[in-house]
């Protein structure tokens, strides 16, 4: 069986939890993963199943397999499903793993693992896993009419390319993968259709990409394979960032934009790593150019991503919303002021209470803060989400006029876990969550200082317990009245 594939393969074992709250499990993946992977293998295995990753993906791929023979289809199909999740090109959503029934199996594609420095984008190769992704979700629950064949890590394969999220060559390149996509997946889907007939696929062909003119011709070819109606109502996703993303170690999800070059740890992430390889830009000048307040790395915010949705949902039959409503009405006075293309900030990196937390600014040429962006560790992808939409709602909020005061006094003194001693930041001795750390670091950096009392060691204890458990839980607002609030010297000027 395909297990064979893995022979070979330099392993390790480790010891992961789905969460830092769960149970440690022992898992042997390969050596070259990462611990962020160990977890989501831990989320993703039912109870009792093989802690090998091999035998644990052979448990779905094995039904898989028979129902192909037992329908007379001859092709590798087992292979062709270990050998995508080896090269951590492809991988199933949770149901599919743990072996729960779905009438939407979903099946999450890694972008940037299909680009190789020396050779490109494997155009042939995605298409190829589109056909064996559809293959694996139709027969893994072949009653079901909606299949989600998903992409993810755009912003990963641009960076490689060397292409700027926020450029026509960006959403072109999209496009013509989200078109490639459809085609193969709609081709491959009709071949389970009961009754074979002609139809006129209802997208049309996206504009070519000079800098992929092969991605193109593949468009056009996969295209006129589609011409039988696909067995499926729906096909083709875009998946909201799940454990099947971290097991594959995919840095952004679905389409979204890179807002950051740094990872968890605060080094550079695979993305920008690959932007510096693409644009021959060697790490010393990289690093001077740093130390000169400039950034070698391009920035994206809503604007970009509005337009990369538009860009590839002609192809896409199950997208998100847009990232902000179409037409938002403005409030006199209320107009944004959007961040310079190249702006400066700092990053701080801090622990609370053993949880490591990165805070990122970005400030406009007068030196007020105009974003933040906070990544976190240990946390489950749920609460990394959360924090995620609750920073850029921040941002917003800045940029529109907001003052930081305001944001300081709403969300000092929240209690919920991590909670704890702050090391690795003289300016916060102690915070009761993380949000607590964040604005009282902001208010003595960017406002002078804050005279918020900082939280007794026993209104720590009780922001630890009970651990809120997201996303069933939110954290329990405080009981005991707020402190008073007062703003000493600062920075900022009302907006």
């Amino acid at each position: 069986m395909g297990t064979r594939v893995w022979q070979g393969v330099r392993m390790r074992k480790v010891r992961a939890g789905a969460d830092p709250d769960s149970p440690k499990r022992a898992l042997t993946l390969p050596a070259s993963w990462d611990d962020a992977a160990a977890e989501a293998l831990a989320a993703l295995l039912p109870d009792g199943a093989p802690m090998l990753l091999a035998a644990g993906a052979e448990l779905w791929i094995r039904p898989i397999a028979a129902r192909a023979a037992e329908l007379g289809i001859a092709d590798p199909l087992a292979d062709r499903l270990h050998r995508l999740l080896l090269s951590r090109r492809g991988a199933p959503t949770a149901p599919i793993w743990q072996g729960v029934a779905t009438t939407e199996p979903g099946y999450v594609l890694n972008l940037a693992a299909f680009h190789d420095p020396l050779h490109g984008f494997d155009v042939e190769g995605f298409g190829v896993a589109v056909e064996a992704a559809v293959f694996g979700m139709a027969l893994a629950a072949p009653r079901a009419r909606r299949i989600g064949i998903a992409i993810a890590d755009l912003a990963g394969l641009l960076a490689a390319l060397g292409l700027a999220y926020d450029s026509e060559a960006a959403r072109l390149v999209a496009a013509n993968i989200a078109a490639l996509l459809r085609a193969r997946a709609d081709a491959a889907s009709s071949m389970f259709a009961e009754q074979s007939s002609l139809v006129s696929p209802d997208w049309r062909l996206p504009a070519p990409c000079p800098e992929l003119p092969a991605l193109h011709a593949a468009v056009i070819e996969a295209r006129g394979t589609a011409a039988i109606g696909p067995h499926h109502e729906c096909t083709t996703a875009i998946l909201p960032p799940g454990q099947a993303d971290a097991l594959l170690g995919v840095e952004t999800g679905g389409i979204a934009p890179a807002f950051s070059p740094l990872n968890a740890e605060g080094s550079l992430t695979r993305a920008a790593r690959a932007w510096l390889i693409a644009r021959d830009i060697s790490a010393e000048s990289a690093v001077a150019a740093g130390l000169l307040g400039e950034c070698v790395f391009p920035s994206a915010g809503q604007k970009s991503a509005i337009a990369m949705h538009r860009a590839v949902a002609p192809y896409i039959q199950s997208m998100p919303p847009l990232p902000v409503p179409e037409e938002q009405p403005r409030q006199a006075g209320t107009a944004r002021q959007a961040l310079p293309g190249r702006s400066r900030g700092y990053t701080q990196q801090a622990t609370i209470g053993g949880h490591r937390v990165v805070l990122r600014t970005g400030e406009y040429e007068d030196g007020r803060l105009g974003e933040i962006g906070v990544t976190l560790n240990k946390e489950s992808a749920a609460f990394r989400g959360l924090m995620d939409a609750f920073t850029q709602s921040v941002s917003i909020g800045l940029q529109h006029g907001v003052r930081l005061d305001e944001f300081i006094h709403a969300f000092t003194n929240t209690r919920f876990g991590a909670a704890g001693t702050v090391e690795g930041d003289p300016e916060v001795v102690r915070a009761s969550s993380v949000l607590d750390y964040v604005f009282r670091h902001l208010a003595v950096t960017y406002l002078g200082a804050c005279d918020v009392p900082e939280p007794a060691v026993e209104e720590l204890e009780a922001a630890r317990k009970p651990a809120p458990q997201l996303p069933l839980d939110l954290p329990v607002a405080p009981s005991v009245r707020r402190r008073e609030f007062r703003v000493v010297g600062g920075r900022e000027s009302a907006a």
